[in-house]
């Protein structure tokens, strides 16, 4: 770019550029801008004369940057967080006063163990902050979300996590299977389910195979240059329980949720195969957002919430929350 083109390049500008770039679309960042959509399109039009570049072609029927707009948009994320992060207020926060709204993205095989009591600490002492609690997106959304801030922080257990993101230690858990008490497993004297015998099964998982590197088991067994026969996906934990107890197919999970379940459920808990070893769930932040206050109160509420589960592990199981009483007809 010349020096006149720089000059032009406000920050007005690299927000709508940012934008642009991340939303793929005139449209939605028109509407989330407050504008109206011709007004974007001579905005980019102008961004294009400054960059010589198209940045945003037509792929079918949607938008895609080009090289360079891909390097724009990571350009913009690390500017911009740089500027916001220092005109930002440094103030303090209040969690009985705030309004903060939190996303958390979480495994889900913590979900009826873990996020009850988080979710119900924040709710005790902060009354107006709210928590979205959603289950892991693909690893460029991931990825994304966290360095653009739409993502506050991780609780994830996959066994290579990014080294580029701030990390903290939650808890471990031992790996077991879950088979309903027909399964030839739930007959066998076995102090461990032995490996070979533990791939030769049909498995039941809450993460499909292309995304193997985010699932504790399955990366684990890539490492080992394994891989195990997934017969079928579930969207959500909590269905789980239901698959199996109609079918020969395997649940391998930590012992926080096996233990819920077989409270209730006529199933075996065996411990898995041991070179799988354990299953270790940590938070993950981007570094944009390290020094923020609130960020700080929230993490000091993970890794409460994480003292808490482990003092109740401990003591007793975790008793199993209603939506999985009632057995399958």
């Amino acid at each position: 770019m010349t020096e006149q083109a720089y000059a032009s390049l406000d920050i007005r500008l690299m927000r709508t550029l940012r934008l642009l770039l991340t939303e793929c679309s005139v449209s939605r960042t028109a509407d989330l801008l407050g504008q109206a959509q011709p007004t974007v399109s001579l905005t980019l039009k102008k961004l294009r004369d400054i960059f010589q570049d198209p940045l945003l072609v037509r792929s079918g029927s949607t938008l895609v940057p080009t090289e360079r707009g891909l390097a724009l948009r990571v350009a913009m994320n690390d500017i911009l967080g740089r500027i916001d992060s220092h005109l930002s207020s440094q103030t303090g926060f209040d969690p009985a006063t705030s309004t903060r709204h939190f996303r958390i993205v979480a495994s889900n095989c913590l979900g009826t163990v873990f996020m009850p009591q988080l979710i119900g600490a924040i709710t005790d002492i902060a009354p107006g902050v709210s928590i979205d609690a959603s289950p892991l997106p693909s690893q460029e959304d991931l990825m994304s979300g966290l360095s653009e801030g739409r993502i506050d922080a991780v609780i994830g257990n996959w066994p290579h996590p990014p080294d580029h993101l701030r990390i903290a230690p939650m808890l471990k858990t031992d790996i077991v299977c879950l088979v309903r008490s027909s399964h030839r497993f739930a007959r066998r004297n076995w102090t461990r389910i032995p490996l070979q015998d533990y791939l030769n099964e049909s498995h039941l998982s809450p993460t499909s195979e292309r995304d193997a590197q985010f699932s504790p088991i399955d990366g684990r067994l890539l490492d080992l240059g394994l891989k195990r026969h997934i017969r079928a996906t579930v969207p959500e934990y909590s269905i789980a329980p239901y698959v199996l107890a109609r079918s020969d197919l395997v649940f391998t999970t930590g012992r926080h949720f096996a233990e819920q379940v077989a409270q209730t459920f006529p199933f075996a808990v065996l411990d898995a195969p041991e070179e799988l070893g354990q299953m270790h769930f940590y938070t993950l932040w981007h570094d944009r957002k390290h020094h923020s206050p609130d960020q700080a109160w929230l993490r000091r509420m993970i890794k409460n919430a994480s003292a808490e589960m482990r003092a109740l592990d401990r003591a007793h199981p975790l008793p199993l929350p209603p939506a999985l009483c009632e057995l399958p007809g």
